[in-house]
């Protein structure tokens, strides 16, 4: 492990075991401290969120890309900070700490006992819905989770997200999507971020109008075993309450191959997180490469 990693799994360690401590209104200004001075700083990371911001945004002004990004830092933070703390809070903090919309597609789907796919992308707190899930519909799932150096980084994620109920596979190693299927072929729910193709074999889609690659895993899922594939979007407001909404199915087409039905399920995932995001773009945590002519400078927006 080199003295990066043992000091980033160090800094992760020390957020889990001390922030959670804190009284919540400590918490949050420390947060808030932290996300300005790394505004502040204009990072890569400050910088990439300012870019993309600029795609969802695009008649936005140098100055209006500054602000969204400094509240998209503090949104970011308070992801993080509400985090470390979860594994602390108690079963009716965490009811009372989320208020979605048209959960019935959710609990309707699960009723069905078809399985249900339920897709987010990286807006505001995707750990406190799961928490929401497990602990007000008492419905465990199963989920995905990046592979991260170091492994004692991965292994405390892990941890983190199984003590609050989740189920947690790597990304890695090509047996995740069997054991997907068959959770949903049980009538299970799987919950999945899914607005970054981490994979070679991402599906192009259109997003804010230039072209993009998201995972085609969701959609895939959905036409193999039956189940019901549900977007959901989150955002904060000015509330302690992390609000959010549950989008309509996606329908499996009628017709056409596996791969135009996946194209079509996936553009149609990409569009309900445009609109989420467009909604709220300062808590959508994009801090890396999304659109496909930032990946490959080569090639132009499409």
């Amino acid at each position: 492990m080199s003295t990066q990693e043992r000091v980033t799994d160090a800094l992760y360690g020390l957020g889990w075991s001390t922030v959670k401590k804190l009284p919540e209104p400590v918490a949050v200004r420390l947060g808030r401290t932290i996300a300005d001075a790394a505004w502040k700083r204009r990072g890569k990371g400050v910088q990439r969120l300012e870019s993309n911001y600029a795609r969802v945004v695009p008649d936005a002004s140098p100055q209006r890309l500054a602000e969204l990004s400094r509240a998209g830092m503090r949104s970011y933070l308070r992801y993080w900070m509400e985090s470390f703390r979860l594994p602390a809070w108690s079963a009716e903090r965490v009811r009372t700490g989320f208020d979605p919309k048209d959960v019935h597609y959710l609990t309707e789907g699960l009723a069905a006992g078809k399985g249900v796919v339920l897709a987010l992308p990286h807006l505001a707190n995707w750990d406190l819905a799961g928490a929401w899930v497990t602990t007000e519909l008492k419905t465990p799932f199963t989920t995905v989770a990046e592979r991260l150096k170091p492994e004692t980084l991965y292994d405390r994620f892990v941890a983190y997200r199984e003590g609050l109920g989740m189920e947690v596979l790597p990304h890695s190693g090509g047996s995740a999507f069997g054991t997907l299927a068959r959770r949903l072929r049980d009538g299970g729910l799987v919950c999945l971020v899914a607005d970054r193709d981490l994979s070679a074999s991402g599906v192009e889609v259109k997003f804010f109008g230039e072209t993009a690659r998201m995972p085609a895993g969701p959609a895939l899922l959905a036409q193999q075993t039956g189940a019901l594939l549900l977007p959901v979007t989150l955002w904060y407001d000015d509330s302690p309450v992390m609000r959010g909404r549950v989008h309509p199915p996606v329908e499996v087409p009628e017709t056409g191959t596996r791969v135009e039905k996946t194209s079509v399920m996936t553009q149609a995932l990409a569009d309900a997180f445009a609109t989420g995001i467009a909604e709220h773009p300062e808590d959508w945590h994009m801090l890396q490469r999304l659109w496909v002519a930032d990946l490959d400078p080569g090639k132009g927006p499409s």
